[in-house]
């Protein structure tokens, strides 16, 4: 998994206030264009996820499949497959936020694997509607 597709977009707001809106997983189907739900199971000590169950439906890649969360407090997180799902055999993701002075920058990095054989450019089409998709969802909620 050694292609990662990753984008970036401009948020009128503080790292704080964007991170709190990435952390609220059971939110995402309402403003992240695919998902169709999450099911967090543990959290660590401040409510952040430790895992979760994440169900989706990116063009190319749909399916259900098992997850685990690494923050760096409002700075970024990161994601992993722990548990395959029909489709998706590998997923690795992240969101790093850097604060400026009148916005911060929202970079979401994305690499899927799945079992199916598919050309490495309609993978990467797949991987950039998700990420493009959710940054301009997270600029929409965090904004509006």
């Amino acid at each position: 998994m050694a292609d990662r597709t990753s984008s970036s977009i401009s948020v009128a707001a503080g790292r704080g206030a964007i991170m709190a809106v990435i952390a609220d997983l059971g939110a995402y189907p309402s403003w992240a264009s695919g998902i169709k739900s999450i099911e967090v199971g543990d959290t660590y000590p401040d409510g952040r996820a430790k895992d979760a169950r994440l169900t989706f439906d990116g063009g190319p890649f749909s399916d259900t499949v098992d997850l685990v969360y690494t923050w760096d407090g409002d700075a970024a997180v990161h994601w992993e497959l722990v548990g395959k799902g029909a489709v998706v055999t590998g997923l690795h993701g992240s969101y790093t936020l850097a604060e400026g002075p009148d916005a911060t920058e929202v970079t979401y990095e994305l690499a899927v694997d799945v079992r199916v054989p598919m050309i490495g450019m309609v993978k990467r089409k797949g991987e950039k509607r998700i990420i493009d998709s959710a940054l301009k969802g997270l600029k929409r909620h965090v904004e509006g």
